[in-house]
């Protein structure tokens, strides 16, 4: 062991066919270059959901770095995960700051958080066999499915009534220059350029985008080099924290589906570690409650990277976490990275979204999960359209949406159809 990772071959050259398993690592430039695509394709979203609900970027960011850092000691560096903003805080969060201020809304992140890492330590000492009961494959595979395929509109993006627009409709030229060097660059590089392929992507298509005046650097020229992000310490109003309990479902759900897709990539069982990720997640988003951080999960976006890269150290995941340390507590940094246009995070989360939904695909494969079966054709067929068409659901202050009833749906449709046949005979 070399630092904690087996450096993998020669720790410059990846063979054809092979994959850089978690505890396995290249050599540190190109481990370094690694982590640093999964900054790039965790940071959009990541962003996002604090531009969204009103909180600090910056200290959304921080929180995200130290509860990466603190899932990987918690994996015992098993699982290769980042975690972000969860985009299912966004409707609690902007309810419980309308009626009681942001440091309620706080208080609910860290409730939150608590009670998920309740379930993962009672995932984690009954055993996770149960988690196949549940959840078979063709239900894990649904639900890694639509969380790709849900976040398709997302790539698309939307114009307002002004005319500005966000992801490939932003400049779709830009879109289509950033998507097409992707993927030109995997397939005419071998090594580790061609694993680099989306980061390579990204430069030209920032490049491209500053040349045709799409990039605005005037908030990275303002902004200073060295600064702490803005902490709020939470209170709590029992009359909002309710918004916030339907979230641990749809994080449970988010973290089941990150395991089965790193394992399905990855070849290994992983489903010991699936109670140590959730109660990992649970304290990030604890940790995040106690400053006023928004609540993370595990990145979809970085599961993209890995099955683009086919690498899956978890030292990227290190340096990833450094590197948005680095960005949290660097204005400067973070407006450089913050002036990615629309264009091209459109181009790259195009090919992102639609990795992650075909790795849904691949755990039905590779289960061989029968279609032929009316039980395993509607539990896939609903939940897919669901996803995608992103079905809403408002109860009250409380709003469901895609993932989450898509999710819902997939173990309803699931045990309720066994059952009836078992009742039938």
């Amino acid at each position: 062991m070399t630092r904690g990772w087996t450096v993998h071959g020669d720790g410059v050259q990846i063979a054809p066919g092979e994959a850089v398993a978690p505890g396995e690592r290249l050599s540190w430039p190109r481990t370094v270059g690694i982590g640093l695509q999964h900054v790039v394709a965790m940071f959009g979203a990541t962003f996002l959901v604090p531009v969204l609900t009103g909180f600090d970027p910056a200290t959304t960011l921080f929180f995200s770095a130290i509860g990466t850092v603190g899932f990987l000691l918690i994996t015992g560096n098993r699982l290769p995960s980042y975690l972000g903003s969860s985009f299912a805080f966004i409707a609690p969060i902007g309810a419980a700051t309308a009626s009681g201020g942001q440091s309620v809304a706080v208080g609910g992140v860290l409730v939150t958080g608590l009670l998920l890492a309740l379930v993962g330590a009672v995932v984690h000492l009954a055993g996770a066999r149960w988690i196949d009961v549940v959840m078979p494959p063709v239900v894990t595979g649904v639900i890694v499915a639509l969380i790709g395929l849900n976040l398709a509109p997302a790539a698309w993006g939307t114009c307002d009534e002004g005319g500005a627009c966000s992801g490939f409709q932003a400049s779709p030229l830009t879109a289509v220059v950033t998507l097409a060097s992707i993927i030109l660059v995997s397939v005419l590089f071998r090594g580790i350029l061609g694993r680099l392929s989306i980061l390579v992507g990204v430069v030209v298509g920032y490049g491209f985008a500053a040349a045709r005046g799409e990039v605005d650097f005037t908030a990275i020229g303002d902004a200073a080099w060295f600064g702490l992000p803005t902490f709020t310490t939470p209170s709590f109003d029992p009359a909002v924290l309710g918004l916030f309990v339907p979230v641990v479902l749809v994080l449970v759900a988010e973290n089941v589906g990150h395991v089965k897709s790193v394992a399905a990539m990855t070849g290994k069982n992983l489903d010991g570690v699936t109670g140590r990720a959730l109660l990992a997640d649970g304290v990030a988003t604890t940790f995040a409650g106690l400053g006023g951080g928004s609540g993370t999960t595990t990145y979809a976006e970085n599961i993209g990277v890995m099955a683009a890269t086919r690498v899956y150290s978890t030292a990227a995941y290190w340096v990833a976490a450094g590197g948005a340390l680095v960005l949290s507590l660097s204005p400067k940094f973070g407006a450089v990275i913050n002036s990615v246009p629309g264009g091209v995070l459109g181009g790259v989360t195009t090919m992102l979204y639609g990795m992650i939904g075909v790795l849904g695909a691949r755990i039905w494969v590779q289960n061989r999960v029968d279609f032929s079966d009316p039980v395993n054709l509607t539990t896939a067929s609903v939940p897919l359209v669901v996803g995608i068409a992103n079905y809403t659901w408002t109860a009250g202050d409380l709003r469901f949406e895609g993932i989450a009833l898509g999710t819902a749906s997939a173990l309803l449709i699931y045990h309720g159809m066994r059952l009836v046949g078992r009742l039938r005979g």
